[in-house]
């Protein structure tokens, strides 16, 4: 373990991205109902025709040749028609019937008109009224590939296929420990401590970004010994533990010294974003041979979720074989200062068209009002400030597992 200058930001996003996919775990085959949020394995790929057979999309007449017609029976969803025989003839069908073979049209029930002879007669309409076999997709065709996120709408669809179960990413498994005597668990603050404000929140980020959170513990006695032994407990089920403080070098600051302990080598060791700093990402031997990470978070409650975004949100994307989202372009709805030479993360919300960013207000390090009333963070290059109108990258905080945006 050594030390090191402040990474880059961006690269700080690439390196544990990289670390999570060269990491990544295996698929496992899940069914429908429980495959919200996971990743595919594998493209999904249709199993017939989309759809399979001519469908119709009114409830009306399915008719061959010139009308009147004669109607010589019912077609309801569900069923195999026998097929029109004779010009002439029709059939009463349903929507979401199959359209029987020798049909030459479909006409609307509002649109038909049955005589006193009991025949009907009508005029289809312009655009056809059924659905044509593959009219949606082919059999065999890709429709989402490897990596894809899977939400409700990819459910349905794989549903719609004819699929039961899906080939998913391996869930990764985190664990969180939180550092520092001075933290209550319970009650308000007060004579000298303050409460716990990380370890009631980090998980529900984790499980944004797609963890199965194992495990919370703390706080953990500032000893170098009870942060080993909460460490290696969290190793032997979890592929990432998250640790709350401890990431600078004071006196009480057991961090760096453990891994060491550990044989922990640094993905990176401080990144150059403010606030945030510092904050660290390392590979730790597990006790079965294969390396787990363990992110180490500041303290402060807004500098760790700045953490989590920056270094594991790439982590958990990459170790679910998911891509690196881009960052998005907004327009800076007021000034935003620069932070010198390292990228500043300025929280923000969105306006009602998603496409511009007013900086928030209660923005402290150790502040989280202005991040419960915030979409994310506007990107602020180093060297550089961003003014009022200005088209600036934003970084978004994560939705549930499976939402669209």
């Amino acid at each position: 373990m050594t030390e090191s200058t402040p990474v880059d930001w961006e690269l700080a996003r690439t390196l544990a991205y990289q670390a999570g996919r060269d990491a990544a775990g295996g698929a496992e085959r899940i069914p429908l109902a429980v495959a919200d949020g996971r990743t595919l394995a594998e493209p999904l790929r249709t199993l017939t025709d989309l759809p399979a057979f001519p469908t119709s999309s009114i409830d009306g007449w399915a008719v061959r040749g010139p009308g009147p017609w004669r109607p010589v029976g019912r077609v309801l969803a569900g069923g195999t028609p026998p097929p029109l025989t004779a010009d002439g003839d029709c059939v009463e069908i349903a929507t979401g019937a199959m359209v029987p073979a020798n049909a030459t049209a479909l006409i609307r029930i509002e649109d038909s008109v049955t005589g006193a002879d009991g025949r009907v007669s009508g005029e289809p309409r312009t655009i056809p009224d059924w659905r044509l076999p593959g009219e949606e997709a082919r059999q065999g065709e890709e429709l989402f590939p490897a990596g894809t996120p899977v939400d409700p709408a990819v459910v349905g669809v794989a549903a719609t296929c004819g699929y039961e179960t899906l080939s998913v990413r391996s869930e990764p498994r985190a664990a969180m420990l939180v550092f520092g005597d001075e933290l209550l668990t319970a009650g308000p603050p007060g004579a000298g401590r303050v409460r716990d404000s990380l370890g009631p929140q980090v998980p529900g980020w984790l499980r944004r970004y797609g963890a199965a959170v194992e495990s919370v513990q703390g706080p953990v006695k500032d000893t170098l010994t009870a942060h080993l032994d909460a460490i290696r407990v969290a190793l032997d089920t979890a592929d990432l533990v998250c640790t709350t403080g401890g990431t600078m070098h004071g006196p009480v600051d057991h961090l760096h010294p453990a891994l060491a302990e550990l044989g922990g080598s640094y993905i990176v060791n401080t990144v150059a974003v403010r606030p945030g700093f510092p904050m660290l990402l390392a590979r730790v031997p597990g006790p079965d041979g294969r390396s787990r990470f363990l992110a180490g978070l500041p303290g402060n409650p807004q500098s760790a979720v700045i953490a989590l975004v920056t270094l594991v949100a790439p982590l958990l994307a990459g170790l679910q074989g998911r891509a690196l989202p881009p960052l998005p372009s907004v327009t800076a709805g007021a000034d935003v200062a620069g932070r010198g030479g390292f990228t500043h993360l300025a929280l923000a919300t969105l306006d009602r068209t998603g496409r511009t960013a007013v900086p928030a207000g209660h923005v402290g390090s150790a502040m989280l009002r202005g991040l419960a009333n915030s979409h994310g963070f506007v990107v602020v290059r180093p060297g550089t400030r961003a003014a009022a109108g200005d088209t600036v990258p934003f970084l978004p905080l994560p939705l549930m597992p499976g939402e669209r945006p």
